[in-house]
């Protein structure tokens, strides 16, 4: 659903499909050859690096990993190594760096000591000549091109793309990249998911809570930020079980909720919070769900692993139009850069 208001924004989420037919045709084998490579050395798990949207692309990686191999993934502050100076003692791991300019101090000092701690570097990036690249053994490229909106997008769905080929070369998983094949064509028909109904429900709102659960997670997690950074909403991204410990006393008909059902196991406990929320009075919009009152679709026919893909492609349409709806820039919020550099 593009918004009538030209943006770049709106341009880059239209580039999507293509992104990912050049990430199969151009980076496909480098993807699979990486986790291919770590077949072969003692591997004991990984540790990831990032921050904002390229964590919640780290987020996705974790979940498909633990869930394929039961390999453990931690993500492990930038601030252990940039501020506090910490020896890291990695031997055995992959440190796996996520960014989309690969600039910031904190995630280089990282990279640094991961190395020195006797870590597989490897960075996702789609700035490749950057000082984190530098710093990494291997640099896999997202080839998402030139990403001008403050608000990330397309470098966001290139991570889970290349997360997913990391994985299946890993695990040596055939069917799971031939399934890729299918993703231009499916997100080219997310983008014209009608999530009209939903507008002025999450506008009105007085704050959003954006569920998910497993590989879910990171599209909830993303959207909530998305909320905050082009439409100035207050949103906070839940694991559904997490909305059970406490969040959930304050839901009532003021909340509007976004429901990213993974399809998967933790499909059933996204019921639970769905039916929950509802009794209190939220208006839950289930995303590709079928639990709670106010479904928003996506093209059918989705295996549960690209799931989050096409949720996540889906969800930035929305947010793009709802932003300009709202009298937003959604290229540049105010008081954001496009490259964010912490120490």
């Amino acid at each position: 659903m593009p918004s009538d208001q030209s943006t770049q924004m709106a341009t880059e989420i239209a580039e999507i499909p293509a992104m990912i037919e050049r990430q199969l045709t151009e980076g496909l084998e480098q993807y699979w050859q990486t986790g291919a490579r770590w077949r072969t050395i003692n591997l004991h798990g990984f540790v990831t690096c990032a921050r904002g949207t390229s964590d919640h692309a780290a987020t996705f990686f974790k979940y498909m990993m633990e869930t394929a191999t039961g390999r453990p993934v931690a993500s492990i502050g930038p601030s252990v190594a940039s501020i506090h100076d910490t020896k890291l003692k990695l031997d055995g791991f992959v440190s796996l760096a996520f960014s989309q300019s690969g600039g910031s101090p904190d995630l280089v000092a990282l990279q640094k000591a991961a190395a020195k701690g006797g870590a597989d570097t490897v960075a996702i990036l789609n700035e490749t000549q950057s000082p984190l690249g530098a710093t990494s053994r291997t640099v896999l490229p997202v080839l998402a091109g030139p990403e001008r909106a403050v608000a990330a997008t397309k470098s966001f769905v290139g991570m889970l793309v290349a997360s997913l080929c990391l994985v299946a070369g890993y695990t040596n998983d055939v069917d799971l990249k031939m399934s890729l094949g299918s993703l231009p064509d499916l997100t080219r028909l997310a983008l014209e998911s009608n999530w009209s109904h939903a507008v002025a429900p999450v506008a009105r709102a007085n704050s959003i809570y954006c569920l998910g659960r497993g590989t879910s997670l990171a599209v909830a997690a993303e959207a909530a930020l998305k909320l905050k950074e082009t439409c100035r909403i207050h949103a906070e991204a839940y694991s559904a079980a997490e909305l059970l410990h406490g969040p959930i006393v304050i839901a009532d008909r003021k909340l509007a909720v976004l429901s990213f059902d993974s399809g998967m196991a933790a499909s059933a406990s996204a019921h639970v919070a769905e039916t929950r929320l509802v009794k209190n009075g939220a208006s839950v919009f289930s995303v590709n769900g079928h639990h709670g009152n106010l479904p928003l679709n996506l093209p059918d026919g989705v295996t549960e692993p690209v799931l989050p893909i096409l949720q996540a492609v889906a969800f930035y349409s929305f947010v793009e139009t709802l932003s300009c709806l709202l009298g937003e820039n959604p290229d540049a919020p105010e008081g954001l850069l496009k490259v964010t550099e912490t120490v």
